[in-house]
């Protein structure tokens, strides 16, 4: 199957923490990072998730916001160091690639918010994507 999800991070499920409705599945990157999912109880046991498990992290370039630096006091439970290695801007938005440890992410952010950030190659970014808005699939 092909997808329109740019970013497609593989790694290894560490953790599943099912809950009534909602899992808590967290995955160890091959980069060597760290990404927590929450997903339904329901698709967890569907794809037979559990420690060892293989998995592909999707999320959509919409998804992901950038901050200059690690955020404290928020909520978002994935927060991954990187570089700024592309952006493209057009009127309205903005499309950043970022180098994080062995994989290259694609945020789509507005143009106003990468000029507010500096944005450019080489620039040390955070990108913060909320664990509801990771989906997970297997092979």
């Amino acid at each position: 199957m092909t997808l329109s999800i740019r970013n497609q991070l593989p790694g290894t499920v560490t953790e599943v923490t099912p809950g009534e409705v909602m899992a808590t599945v967290k995955v160890h990157l091959s980069g060597g990072q760290n990404l927590t999912a929450a997903i339904t109880k329901e698709a967890a046991e569907d794809l037979g998730l559990q420690t060892g498990t293989a998995v592909r992290a999707l999320v959509k370039s919409t998804e992901i916001s950038l901050a200059t630096s690690r955020v404290k006091g928020l909520s978002i439970r994935n927060q991954l160091p990187g570089t700024v290695t592309a952006i493209t801007t057009g009127p309205a938005m903005a499309a950043v690639k970022v180098a994080v440890d062995g994989t290259q992410l694609t945020a789509v952010i507005t143009t106003d918010a990468a000029a507010d950030l500096s944005l450019a190659a080489g620039t040390p970014i955070v990108a913060l994507i909320k664990s509801t808005e990771v989906s997970l699939a297997t092979d």
